[in-house]
C-alpha cells in the first residue's frame, strides 16, 4: 500500500482547518489508493472527497471535504512526486551524463528518465519506463503535454542508439496519445553516421503524420566531452555536415506548413552557428515551443534587445556610464558580440566587455553558455578588464542556488576575480537592465534564458 507522510500544511489552507498536522500519513482519497502525485490531483480535482488520515498516534480519520475543483487541499509531502523518480534505463550511445568526469557530486551522474517530469518539468523522456497500464493512466488523466525522446521511429535503430530492448516497442505510445489527442513535443538528438541522413527523412515523415497532436520536434546534434573512452565512437558534425541538415530540415518545414500549417521540424541555433548561417526569422519557430532544446533562443534574444533598446532609452536616458563585462559559451560569443555593439552605440557611455570562455572542464567541443564551470571562469578571467561587475546568465548556475556544475560558488568566483557577480535572470530586457545597472524584472523563466544557449543534450535521454 503507498501511503505518504505530510512534512507541511500550507497556512489558511483546508488541511489547516481539517486539523491535519505535519507527521500525519495520507493513506487514500475516496477509497482508493494514491500511487503518486497524478493521482492525488486528480482525486483532488472532486468537490467532495472523502480523505483518509493516519494520525501520529495511529488513530485513523476520515474527512469528509466539501471544495472548490480547483482548490489546493494545502497539503505537502516528503516527495515532491509523492514516489521516487524513476531513473533511465537507457545506455544510449550519446548519452552526456557517461561522458561527465570522475569525482563529481553523486547528483551530476543520475540519470531521470520519469514521464510524470515531463508534465511537471518539461523534461524529455524515452518512454522506456513505461507499461501499458502507465499509458492507459496518462491517457485517462489526459495529462499534457508530454516531451518524447524520439530520435529515431526506425524500431531496431531506437534499439540500437538506446541500447534497450523495449526502445523500440514503446514507439506505438506516440500513436495512443495521438489517438487519445494528448499534445506532444519531440526532440531527436542527431548522431553523425547513425540516425541522420535517410534515418532522419524517414523520422521526419513518420512524426509528421502526428501533427498537429505532436505540435513541435527539435533536431539537436549530440554533445562530445573529452571523457569518451569506451563509449560509441560518435563523430561531431562540421560545418559542411551542418548546412546539410539545415537545408534537409528547412525543406521538410515547407513541406510540413504546406499539410498542416505549422513549421514542426526545427533545427536548433547550434546548428546555424556551426554552419555560420543567420538564424530563421521569427515566425518560423511557431511560438518557440523548443526554447528548452536550444531552438530560437538566438532570435529571440536578438528581437527582445532590439525592441527594448529604445524603450531604454525612454525610461534610463542616455547618459549612463557604466563599464561592465560578460562572460558566455564560444556559441553565444557571435550573436552577443552584434548585439552589444548596438548597446553601445546607443549608449555611448557604457563599455562592455565580452569574453567567450573556452571549456577546459568538459572539453573544447562544449561550447554552451551553461556548462562553463567557476574554475574555467576564474582560470580565463583572472587577468582581464571586468569593469564593475561582471554578468553571467542564471543558466550558469544550478536551478534555484548561485552553483557552477563544479560546486564553485558565486561568491567564490566574486572572490577570486575580487570583482562584483550578478547573475542575469530572464532575457534579454533582464541583459540590458542588468548592462545599465537597472534592477532587474525578477520574473524568471525556468532553466531557459535567452542569453544562454543551453546544452540540449544535458539531458541523458
Amino acid at each position: 500500500m503507498h501511503e505518504h507522510t505530510i512534512i507541511k500544511i500550507k497556512e489558511g489552507s483546508i488541511a489547516e482547518e481539517l486539523g491535519i498536522e505535519p507527521g500525519d500519513v495520507l493513506l487514500s482519497i475516496n477509497d482508493k489508493e494514491i500511487e503518486d502525485v497524478f493521482d492525488f490531483d486528480f482525486l483532488c480535482m472532486e468537490e467532495y472527497i472523502e480523505v483518509l488520515i493516519r494520525k501520529a498516534d495511529g488513530e485513523e480519520w476520515l474527512l469528509e471535504v466539501d471544495k472548490e475543483p480547483d482548490e489546493d487541499m494545502g497539503l505537502v509531502f516528503d516527495e515532491g512526486l509523492m514516489d521516487q523518480a524513476h531513473s533511465c534505463k537507457n545506455k544510449c550511445i550519446f548519452c552526456f551524463i557517461d561522458q561527465n568526469p570522475p569525482c563529481m557530486r553523486p547528483t551530476i551522474y543520475f540519470k531521470d528518465d520519469d514521464t510524470r517530469l515531463s508534465f511537471l518539468q518539461g523534461n524529455y523522456v524515452t518512454l522506456t519506463n513505461l507499461k501499458d497500464e502507465d499509458v492507459e493512466r496518462l491517457i485517462r488523466y489526459h495529462m499534457e503535454p508530454i516531451n518524447i525522446s524520439v530520435h529515431t521511429m526506425d524500431p531496431e535503430l531506437r534499439v540500437f542508439m538506446l541500447k534497450n530492448p523495449n526502445s523500440g516497442r514503446v514507439l506505438k505510445y506516440l500513436n495512443d496519445f495521438y489517438e487519445a489527442g494528448i499534445t506532444m513535443n519531440g526532440q531527436i538528438v542527431l548522431c553523425k553516421n547513425v540516425n541522420d541522413g535517410e534515418h532522419l527523412d524517414y523520422t521526419m515523415n513518420e512524426l509528421l503524420k502526428l501533427a498537429p497532436v505532436m505540435q513541435s520536434v527539435s533536431v539537436v546534434p549530440t554533445g562530445l566531452t573529452k571523457y569518451r573512452d569506451k563509449l560509441y565512437p560518435l563523430e561531431p558534425f562540421n560545418k559542411e555536415d551542418s548546412e546539410k541538415v539545415i537545408d534537409q530540415i528547412e525543406a521538410f518545414q515547407k513541406k510540413a506548413f504546406e499539410e498542416k500549417g505549422i513549421h514542426f521540424i526545427h533545427a536548433s541555433d547550434e546548428w546555424y552557428i556551426t554552419a555560420g548561417r543567420e538564424v530563421p526569422e521569427e515566425e518560423r519557430y511557431d511560438g518557440y515551443l523548443q526554447l528548452e532544446n536550444g531552438v530560437g533562443m538566438i532570435r529571440l534574444l536578438i528581437e527582445e534587445i532590439s525592441s527594448f533598446l529604445p524603450q531604454a532609452v525612454m525610461i534610463y536616458g542616455k547618459d549612463i556610464k557604466r563599464t561592465v563585462s560578460i562572460a558566455c559559451g564560444k556559441s553565444a560569443y557571435p550573436t552577443l558580440q552584434r548585439l552589444m555593439k548596438e548597446v553601445e552605440k546607443t549608449f555611448p557611455d557604457i563599455t562592455v566587455h565580452l569574453y567567450w570562455i573556452r571549456n577546459d572542464f568538459f572539453g573544447e567541443r562544449i561550447t554552451v553558455s551553461g556548462l562553463i564551470t567557476g574554475q574555467d571562469l576564474v582560470a580565463q578571467l583572472k587577468d582581464r578588464e571586468k569593469g564593475e561587475e561582471l554578468l553571467l546568465p542564471s543558466a550558469m548556475f544550478r536551478s534555484g542556488t548561485e552553483d557552477f556544475l563544479d560546486d564553485m560558488t558565486r561568491a567564490q568566483v566574486e572572490t577570486a576575480l575580487q570583482t562584483k557577480v550578478t547573475i542575469v535572470k530572464s532575457n534579454g530586457m533582464d541583459l540590458i537592465r542588468a548592462i545599465l545597472g537597472q534592477e532587474q524584472s525578477g520574473e524568471e523563466v525556468d532553466d531557459v534564458n535567452p542569453y544562454e544557449l543551453s546544452d540540449e543534450v544535458y539531458d541523458e535521454t
